[in-house]
């Protein structure tokens, strides 16, 4: 690998699906202020809505995640508008 191409914060991080609560750890320059502790390793945190292990392309099933309540929030915003 050449030196001095890759920047300074590429380390290794842990992203956490939030719907299903798995974890996987690579290496990323993403900005996060939260922190894990993984197998006794403290890793940088990035919280993930869906990842590969939930997506139901990849699992085969039909699930809706809703984990910001996005349909409600929009069912309240245009409830104003209902005839």
């Amino acid at each position: 690998m050449k030196t001095g191409i890759h920047p300074e914060n590429y380390r290794l991080v842990a992203f956490k699906d939030m719907s299903n609560e798995d974890i996987f750890i690579t290496k990323s320059t993403v900005e996060t202020k939260e922190t894990i502790e993984h197998d006794g390793v403290k890793y940088p945190l990035v919280k993930l809505e869906i990842s590969r292990t939930s997506h139901p392309y990849y699992t085969g099933k039909s699930k809706l995640v809703d984990t910001a309540g996005r349909i409600d929030k929009f069912k309240n915003k245009y409830s104003k508008f209902k005839k």
